[in-house]
C-alpha cells in the first residue's frame, strides 16, 4: 500500500475550550495522536508549533505566568486550578474543538490549524499534553515549548523553521522520515509489505490490548505506546483521504 506523502497527517491534536459566549474559561484536551519517538518527533512538534502560533496574544504577564506553569508540569507537580484564567478539565460536555494538524508533503512538515480557535485554551492545552507524558520526553519537550513561548510572529510557514533552530531539531532529517515505513515498524510489519483496512484494524486492536496494563502493559509507558499505535493507524489509513 502506497500513501501520497501529500496529504498524510503525522501528526493531529484536538483541543476542547468553552463556547465564546460561555461565562467559564474552560478547557480539555484528549490523547491525539502524537508520535514523539525519537524526540521531539512529530507530535513534539506539532505541540510547540501551536504554542508558537498563538503566544503572541499573551502580554508580559500572562507569558510570565506560561512560563511558571511550564516549570511546575515539567517537575512533574500537581497544579491548582484554574491556570492563566482557565479551568482544566475532564469533561467535554458542553464544550467546542479545535483540531490542529502536522502534514508532511514533498518532503517538507507543514502546519495547518484549525481556523478562529481561541488562543489561550491552545496554549494551556499543548502544555498540559506534555506534561502528561513520560519524565524524560516531558522534559525535552518542555525545553522545546519554551522556545515557542518566545516567539513573537504569529502563525505562518516560519514558525517551524524557527523552532528547528531554537531547540537544535534537526527538521530536514525529520521531515525526510517516510510516514509509512514508521507507522509499518510500528505494527510490527514489514516496510513494503501490502496490507488491507481491516488487517490494520485487527492488528491495531491486538496492540491495543497488548500496551494496556490490564493485559500486561507497563503503566509508566502505556499513555506513550497508545499514543502511538493511534498515530500510527492514521497514517495507515490515509491513503486515499
Amino acid at each position: 500500500m502506497r500513501l501520497d506523502l501529500s496529504l498524510v497527517i503525522v501528526a493531529e491534536f484536538e483541543v476542547w475550550h468553552s463556547r465564546p459566549v460561555a461565562p467559564t474559561r474552560r478547557v480539555a484536551i484528549s490523547g491525539g495522536h502524537l508520535p514523539v519517538d525519537p524526540t521531539p518527533g512529530y507530535g513534539g512538534l506539532l505541540l510547540a508549533g501551536i504554542v508558537a502560533s498563538y503566544v503572541e496574544c499573551l502580554d508580559d504577564d500572562l507569558r510570565d505566568d506560561l512560563y511558571s506553569l511550564i516549570t511546575e508540569l515539567e517537575n512533574g507537580h500537581r497544579v491548582p486550578q484554574p491556570v492563566l484564567r482557565h479551568r482544566l478539565q475532564v469533561d467535554r460536555v458542553g464544550l467546542s474543538s479545535s483540531t490542529h494538524r502536522l502534514r508532511a508533503t514533498d518532503d517538507q512538515l507543514v502546519l495547518e490549524l484549525a481556523k478562529a480557535a481561541p488562543p489561550m485554551p491552545q496554549i494551556l492545552a499543548c502544555v498540559y499534553r506534555i506534561g502528561q507524558m513520560q519524565t524524560e520526553i516531558r522534559r525535552s519537550l518542555m525545553t522545546i515549548v519554551r522556545s515557542a513561548a518566545a516567539w513573537s510572529g504569529g502563525p505562518g510557514p516560519e514558525v517551524l523553521p524557527w523552532l528547528a533552530g531554537a531547540a537544535a531539531i534537526d527538521l530536514p532529517r525529520l521531515a525526510s522520515v517516510d510516514p509509512q515505513a514508521w507507522a509499518m515498524d510500528v505494527f510490527g510489519l514489514e516496510p513494503e509489505g501490502q496490507v488491507s483496512k481491516r488487517s490494520i484494524q485487527r492488528r491495531f486492536r491486538t496492540l491495543l490490548r497488548e500496551a494496556h496494563p490490564d493485559h500486561g502493559g507497563k503503566h509508566d509507558t502505556a499513555a506513550e505506546a497508545i499514543d502511538r499505535l493511534n498515530a500510527a493507524r492514521t497514517i495507515l489509513l490515509a491513503e486515499g483521504a
